[in-house]
């Protein structure tokens, strides 16, 4: 799961604590950090600056941008190809999951992938 907008854990917050969640839940998490360029690591992983340098590719691209700013990753994830774009809690961009979706990536838009990896192990 490569995680764009991944925070380090001095920054903390969403973008730090979920990616933490899921990594402990199994998933292998890539960092995809959009700010913080003296950052090599987190979560114990090596930082990967984009999509195009992520291999083997992610099958699930997990968005911790603004909503303005989704678009300008699109044109990566679809050279990515992942199976799943995932937008967190309060990310949609209507366009942007219309031109994934035509590429045939399935696309989450406006959920927490934490609170849902928790509701189905109930």
């Amino acid at each position: 799961m490569a995680v764009i907008g991944i925070k380090p854990e001095v920054v903390g917050g969403p973008a730090y604590y979920v990616p933490a969640y899921l990594q402990a839940a199994g998933y292998e998490i890539i960092p995809v950090p959009v700010y913080y360029p003296d950052v090599t690591e987190i979560l114990g992983a090596p930082v990967q600056r984009s999509l195009r340098t992520v291999t083997p590719p992610a099958d699930l691209v997990l968005l911790f941008r603004r909503s303005s700013d989704v678009a300008p990753h699109v044109e990566d994830i679809l050279a990515a190809a992942p199976r799943v774009v995932w937008m967190q809690q309060g990310i949609h961009d209507a366009a942007a999951a219309e031109t994934l979706a035509r590429a045939g990536i399935d696309v989450v838009q406006d959920k927490c992938a934490m609170i849902e990896h928790r509701n189905a192990q109930r």
